[in-house]
């Protein structure tokens, strides 16, 4: 991505089962179809020995591997430090441990890259919605994860 698109911002609508990203252009609103040429994202994320996988590729996953898939409930949770839950998957062979608005952050990430890869520049503005299910605590926890990796990718 070498160039910013500093004047396009995106719409990302964050829902627990699947996602969609749009770009107002034209005088209009664009839904962006992602790599599959889906409208729509699963909102899963899945993990392997290998690699961690985001939306179709993760929902195809998930039956072969639903313990590692943030899908339904056969995932374990646990209690943190500050006893906060936190999702446990093997990823790489290792035990890994993940707060949901971590998971969260990880399908705005995917998002945020189908923006991208459609556009062909950085986004670096965006607006996004998420069910009125999620607690107003976990909405934020997300927002700083995201900044936080934001200003870790921003080149």
């Amino acid at each position: 991505m070498g160039k910013t698109s500093q004047n396009l911002g995106i719409g990302i609508d964050l829902g627990t089962t699947y996602s969609c990203v749009a770009v107002w252009k034209s005088d209009r609103v664009e839904i962006i179809v992602n790599d599959q040429g889906n409208r729509t994202t699963p909102s899963y994320v899945a993990f392997t020995d290998t690699q961690r996988m985001v939306g179709e590729a993760a929902k195809n996953r998930a039956a072969l591997n639903p313990t590692n898939t943030n899908t339904l409930w056969p995932f374990k949770i646990i209690a943190s430090v500050d006893d906060k839950p936190m999702i446990v998957v093997n990823y790489k062979s290792e035990e890994k441990h993940f707060l949901p608005e971590e998971i969260s952050s990880m399908v705005l990430s995917k998002m945020r890259e189908t923006a991208e890869a459609y556009l062909g520049s950085t986004v670096k503005n965006a607006v996004i919605t998420v069910p009125a299910l999620k607690q107003r605590m976990l909405w934020k926890s997300i927002l700083n994860l995201y900044a936080r990796w934001r200003n870790l990718t921003a080149s």
